[in-house]
């Protein structure tokens, strides 16, 4: 499966959380809820989740191989990476 699409779709700033995201596989299936967050040793992508009733966070939905996940993390950080620059081009620009 490739990763056709990631849409940011909500930063945050002086956050851990640092976006919103969603992503397009294939053509087909869209993911909403991916995040990302800054950790304390890198940045990195957490898959939606929600709290089951001990109170622990599961992700609803993940890739099974560590090669579809680190193609995930790439796609997605790529994204915000440029997003982001963007916006500090488009501020610097501004001033």
């Amino acid at each position: 499966m490739k990763i056709t699409e990631v849409k940011i779709r909500k930063v945050f700033s002086d956050r851990v959380l640092k976006a919103a995201v969603s992503i397009t596989v294939g053509e087909h299936f869209v993911i909403h809820d991916v995040k990302i967050i800054q950790g304390r040793e890198r940045i990195f992508v957490a898959m939606p989740s929600r709290k089951d009733e001990n109170g622990v966070y599961r992700d609803i939905v993940h890739p099974i191989s560590e090669e579809f996940r680190q193609a995930i993390e790439k796609a997605v950080l790529d994204e915000y990476y440029r997003y982001t620059a963007d916006v500090r081009a488009q501020e610097t620009d501004e001033n």
